[in-house]
């Protein structure tokens, strides 16, 4: 992997990543494709609006349909007919959404499928092995995540057996590269912490002294805590990060989380919300959010976002997609996805644009305005 750091205004970053899948403008958002699929889209629609990296889930790929499956068609390349970037997941975020069918220790975590009831466990080697099948082009290790408020007894813990993990995940990958083994993929560390500045600072040192990691994840935020705590904890942390490497933060969020993140210095987003929010007819626009099953939108002959050219805006009216809706068609899925992803894609590209050519500031500026209309 490469990365080239162009451009920087205050904090607020523009790089290119080249991996053997693609080449990657950030800042950049991933869509969600959790079972190698974003929801209601296949691989044209993403590639149609210039999607060039997705994130996939390994441990939902290693419970259905296996990661050997996968690797027998091509590897999620192949399988899904997405040509570009896989970013996967280690199954930390799951062990810890499903809390009551997981347990970790030192050495990993044990779980129960919450598909039969199966029992499996996933260790730092063990989660990598999955991700070689995989095919991904970045490869996140496992990590030790907490809800937020905890005690300092168990954040403490979080990050010492994150470090841990890393040091074993990083060992094990450069042995397996060694054999001929995951040679085009990239492996990132996740630091952890909570909201005390304290953790976030030991947890950032500690792994990004770790040079062979080809970038960096901010994790275990979003998860309970105050957005102005996530922000804050942003802000503390990036300071530990490598400036020439990627900053990725974990699961965040609203366009909103987005803008105030990249002026904290990241690049790279993943969040389920727009998809989500599109299947619940929630849309996000250039003016804010807006609800596609009010009846206010029944006879409105506008698009969902004037400034939008996605292709659900530039050929249906507001009364079409509230008819789709309220009639109970699956059309509205795929129309509503196409708009919400193409929004936070192209959120994304007007930030670069604004810091490459040195207007970030007022960039910002301007999209609360329009909000505020």
């Amino acid at each position: 992997m490469q990365f080239k750091l162009e451009a920087t205004r205050n904090k607020a970053r523009a790089a290119t990543i080249t991996t053997a899948h693609s080449t990657i403008k950030t800042p950049v958002f991933m869509p969600v494709g959790t079972q190698g699929t974003v929801k209601a889209l296949d691989a044209n629609d993403l590639l149609s609006m210039g999607a060039k990296i997705i994130l996939g889930n390994t441990y939902h790929l290693y419970l259905r349909p296996g990661s050997p499956l996968i690797k027998k068609m091509g590897g999620l390349h192949g399988f899904s007919k997405f040509p570009n970037s896989f970013l996967t997941d280690s199954g930390g975020f799951q062990a810890f959404s499903l809390s009551d069918n997981s347990k970790p220790d030192a050495n990993g975590i044990m779980f129960k499928s919450h598909i039969d009831g199966s029992k499996h466990y996933f260790t730092p080697e063990s989660v990598l092995d999955t991700q070689y099948e995989l095919g991904s082009d970045i490869m996140m290790i496992l990590d030790d995540l907490v809800a937020l408020p905890n005690t300092k007894e168990r954040i403490k813990e979080s990050i010492e057996r994150t470090t841990d993990w890393a040091k074993k995940a990083i060992t094990y990958h450069k042995s397996q590269q060694e054999k001929g083994i995951g040679v085009d993929q990239n492996i990132f560390a996740i630091i952890q912490g909570g909201t005390d500045k304290e953790f976030r600072e030991i947890s950032a040192k500690q792994l990004c002294a770790l040079e062979d990691y080809d970038g960096f994840a901010i994790g275990g935020l979003s998860v309970g805590e105050p957005n102005a705590d996530m922000y804050e904890t942003v802000e503390w942390t990036t300071q530990f990060m490598p400036e020439d490497k990627p900053r990725y933060l974990m699961g965040v969020g609203t366009p909103e989380d987005l803008i105030e993140n990249i002026h904290r210095g990241v690049d790279m987003f993943d969040c389920v919300m727009p998809t989500r929010n599109a299947r619940n007819g929630t849309l996000f626009t250039s003016t804010g959010r807006l609800n596609i099953r009010n009846a206010q939108f029944k006879d409105d002959a506008r698009p969902l976002d004037e400034e939008c050219d996605c292709y659900t805006c530039q050929n249906f009216t507001r009364a079409y997609l509230n008819h789709l809706f309220r009639a109970g068609e699956i059309t509205i899925n795929r129309l509503t996805s196409i708009h919400n992803i193409h929004y936070y894609l192209n959120l994304m590209t007007q930030s670069r644009e604004a810091i490459l050519e040195d207007r970030w500031d007022e960039f910002r500026a301007e999209f609360y305005k329009k909000r505020e209309k």
